[in-house]
């Protein structure tokens, strides 16, 4: 049996993870999965954990936790892992979101998560690199936006009790009413630039963000391709038009929605640029934002 590694983040799902922890040790006991779990105690120690686990001899590297938690597990693997496709990645969802684990074949059941972990089926997937101004870069497994839906991402961080759908709807209606600003943006999609003022720009590995946002249902894995949506600027009873259309995926034919596949994109402005990566605010006044797409990087147990 493989080694692995659990990576905890007890503030998960507004504390969820904590609470989950001796139901996930019972079941990789009972399932003769050997382990050694780790809490995470405070923003980016994921990253070290994983790579310390990778350094260590750890073959399976779990994250409990929401997108968040995965980001940094993520980045502690590629940082650590030479070769590619770095690995191997698990995950049990616990956080608000868990769109990049759930889209990936990992069960919300706990039962059904750690069985997959002890069965070990794994599949090759795409990661995403993003750097702001020129600063060292971060890796993605699900997504980077710039625009509405970062400034929902911003506003969802000060609701402290709510999870999910009750979280994400409020967030929306306050991005939407009261801080949308949209910014003058020169994009350059794969060597084709042009100047655009976007309600938000997004470059997805996967179809889904923000737990029921389908912003780019075609969107796959492992093709090595980003799925850039670009949203042009419209008024604010359009924005909630679009609110429904973007959760089921029927966005696409709207007027000022247009998607496209991409290896590589750049956003550049003088105007300051909300950019979140997986779910997280990773800065608030850059002005220089570009992403690359790194096919078949990462190796990943699924429950498919």
């Amino acid at each position: 049996m493989p080694r692995t590694k659990i990576i905890l983040n007890p503030n998960a799902g507004r504390g969820y993870g904590r609470s989950v922890r001796p139901e996930i040790e019972r079941n990789l006991t009972q399932l003769g999965v050997s382990f050694e779990l780790v809490e995470t105690t405070h923003v980016g120690h994921g990253i070290s954990l994983a790579s310390e686990a990778v350094r260590d001899g750890f073959e399976i590297i779990v994250a409990v936790g929401g997108d968040g938690t995965t980001n940094e597990v993520v980045n502690g693997l590629m940082l650590a892992s030479p070769e590619r496709p770095a690995g191997t990645l698990a995950c049990i969802p616990a956080g608000s979101g868990n769109d990049f684990a759930v889209m990936n074949g990992m069960a919300t059941n706990l039962d059904i998560a750690c069985r997959a972990i002890a069965a070990g089926n794994t599949q090759v997937i795409d990661v995403g690199r993003v750097s702001l101004d020129g600063q060292p870069p971060r890796y993605f497994d699900n997504a980077v936006g710039t625009g509405f839906d970062a400034l929902v991402v911003m506003e969802t961080r000060k609701m402290n009790r709510l999870r999910g759908m009750a979280m994400y709807i409020p967030a929306v209606l306050k991005t939407i009413f009261l801080t949308m600003r949209t910014p003058t943006v020169q994009v350059t999609i794969d060597g084709n630039t042009e100047q655009v003022r976007p309600l938000m720009v997004v470059a997805l590995n996967g179809p889904r963000e923000g737990s029921t946002f389908h912003l780019t249902p075609d969107a796959l894995y492992d093709d090595g391709l980003l799925d850039v949506l670009v949203a042009d600027e419209v008024s604010k009873l359009e924005m909630l038009t679009l609110l429904p259309r973007f959760m089921n995926g029927t966005h696409l034919s709207h007027r000022a929605v247009r998607t496209l596949r991409a290896q590589r994109i750049t956003l550049r402005s003088e105007d300051p640029l909300f950019v979140h990566v997986d779910g997280e605010i990773l800065n608030e006044h850059s002005h220089e934002v570009e992403v690359e797409i790194l096919p078949h990087a990462l190796r990943m147990i699924s429950s498919f």
